[in-house]
């Protein structure tokens, strides 16, 4: 008989199956319990309620997939549907990165959500599993100088445009998170939220989030002592502290960073 630790390891590996757009997954847990699901042992009876538990959770995914979809099958007369988010509009340094994809129709990527509630990890295996899906993807980033001359607003925007320009082929319908890009001769829907809504705008926002994040990585490996690797320029207590022992460095925003230097001043 074969021993628990073996079937526990041959359920750890169907775990571990990277091909998240296929059924390999469900298939490989249907065969799991169908191979054990008569042996009494305790240990593998939980763990065929474990793998009946992973089947259940991975249906609801599907499900939730399909309402990620809503927006793109609404306007699925349009050929090619493009997903526009952008990265780093509320930090105190780097610059602000814009993400585009287009997806082939009906993607059915799992696990797609606003990169901010996805781990790193997650985020990394999502980003290389959308670069491979995607028709076409791209992203575009506007420095700190520009956001201190024209604001982050209009930082923003401009990224977005010059994503929007690298891609081919070039959209016919643009899906944003929450804004209406000026100068875009393109239709667009804003949605509020879009990143959690819509599969287009959340490969997006998982592309932007990390090229944002590899690129602030690099930023701390340049400008010691403001833990840019694990703030990417968000205003923790450790990073307002460098501020104020060491000063802005060369990527800091210095619309934003006077604000903050003054408030620490007049506590």
């Amino acid at each position: 008989m074969i021993s628990t630790t073996i079937i526990k390891e041959q359920l750890k590996s169907i775990g571990d199956i990277p091909n998240i757009r296929s059924n390999d997954y469900v298939d490989a847990l249907n065969s799991f319990i169908k191979t054990y699901q008569d042996d009494s042992r305790k240990g593998v009876c939980a763990l065929v309620a474990k793998a009946n538990k992973k089947i259940k959770q991975y249906n609801e995914e599907i499900a939730r997939v399909e309402g990620l979809l809503s927006f793109e099958k609404q306007y699925s007369d349009y050929k090619y549907i493009c997903g526009i988010d952008e990265v780093g509009r509320g930090p105190l340094a780097g610059p602000v990165v814009a993400g585009a994809v287009i997806l082939p129709k009906d993607c059915k990527l799992l696990h797609i959500n606003d990169s901010k509630q996805l781990s790193h990890k997650k985020r990394e295996e999502l980003y290389d599993l959308i670069k491979e899906e995607a028709v076409c993807y791209a992203t575009a980033s506007v420095d700190h100088t520009v956001i201190d001359e024209i604001n982050i607003l209009q930082a923003t925007y401009k990224a977005m445009r010059l994503a929007i320009s690298k891609l081919d082929p070039a959209p016919d319908m643009l899906l944003n998170d929450a804004v209406n890009i000026p100068e875009v001769d393109i239709k667009q829907v804003s949605i509020i939220k879009g990143d959690s809504l819509s599969m287009s705008i959340g490969t997006a926002s998982i592309i932007a989030k990390v090229e944002r994040d590899r690129l602030m990585g690099n930023y701390d490996q340049k400008y010691p002592g403001y833990d840019f690797a694990s703030n990417k320029g968000y205003g923790s207590a450790k990073h307002i502290e460098a501020l104020v022992k060491q000063g802005p460095c060369p990527i800091h925003r210095m619309t934003f960073v006077k604000s903050v230097l003054e408030n620490r001043k007049n506590k």
